[in-house]
């Protein structure tokens, strides 16, 4: 069995903005700094602290674009994605157990806010890339300024190892 955690694998998530005001908000990209990632041939298991979510970057086109938000924002980002999104107090911890791991696609359970689901990611190489949305898991995406801002219900996770 292989262990990896932050030091030897990366997991980015990503979020993508919508709304009337989305042309002065930004796409996010997020990196979890605190779990540890169990991988036994065709299953693997994660256990990831929610807290451990920072802010890397503001994401535009699909490229970093370290500019567009000050890093003294970061935390407040943060707070916003602890508290009113996550909820991190209420559900601390993030786990995911894959069932089904193949050269194309790892397949699993998915606990995350409380509630457990299946989910299904594309595999490349030492890579998986999943779609998840928010809304599944009883999470209400993340809005502001009456709606006129918001974050859209999916967002991409990709995990790395090695």
């Amino acid at each position: 069995m292989a262990r990896y955690d932050a030091s030897s694998a990366e997991i980015l998530v990503f979020t993508f903005k919508e709304g009337l005001l989305s042309a002065v908000a930004h796409d996010l990209k997020l990196k979890a700094t605190k779990f540890s990632l169990d991988v036994d041939g065709s299953t693997a298991r994660l256990d990831l602290e929610a807290g451990s979510l920072r802010v890397v970057t503001a994401m535009k086109d699909g490229a970093e674009s370290p500019s567009a938000i000050p890093s003294s924002k970061f935390g407040e980002i943060e707070k916003n994605a602890f508290d009113d999104v996550l909820q991190v107090k209420k559900f601390p911890s993030i786990q995911f157990n894959a069932t089904q791991v193949t050269d194309t696609e790892v397949v699993g359970k998915l606990t995350l806010h409380g509630q457990t689901h299946e989910v299904r990611g594309r595999r490349t190489g030492n890579a998986a890339e999943f779609r998840i949305d928010q809304r599944t898991f009883g999470i209400k995406p993340y809005s502001a300024m009456l709606g006129a801002l918001k974050v859209k219900p999916e967002v991409v996770v990709k995990v790395r190892v090695g």
